[in-house]
């Protein structure tokens, strides 16, 4: 059995971004999240959390979870917002139009969403 599974983020919050990235290893670890389909999306203040500069702790970890076909998806409306450079973002982050539509298209789609 798989699943699809979309973890949402949307404050400036290092726990929350941590918790969603033990909850994602967890679940790939189990035999019914071998076959997930993941994605963490981050709109607002939480697109911060992706920035090289502050995500050092990080990076290491997103980048392990998207060698493993994690997603991880940032709203362009925000990056604008902050003004935050597509250059300044973690290896592996993929920049969306607009973070609530990617939110609505994904549930749509199926996917379980998770609010850590």
């Amino acid at each position: 059995m798989s699943c699809q599974v979309l973890f949402h983020l949307d404050w400036n919050e290092v726990e929350r971004l941590n918790m969603a990235l033990n909850n994602i290893s967890n679940l790939l670890k189990d035999p019914f999240g071998q076959t997930a389909e993941v994605c963490v999306l981050a709109n607002g203040q939480a697109v911060k959390l992706f920035q090289k500069s502050l995500a050092m702790t990080t990076a290491a970890r997103i980048s392990e979870l998207h060698a493993k076909g994690v997603r991880f998806a940032l709203c362009a409306n925000s990056l604008a917002g902050l003004n935050i450079g597509r250059d300044e973002l973690v290896e592996g982050c993929e920049v969306v139009p607009a973070g609530i539509v990617e939110l609505i298209r994904l549930q749509q789609a199926g996917f379980s969403y998770v609010k850590p």
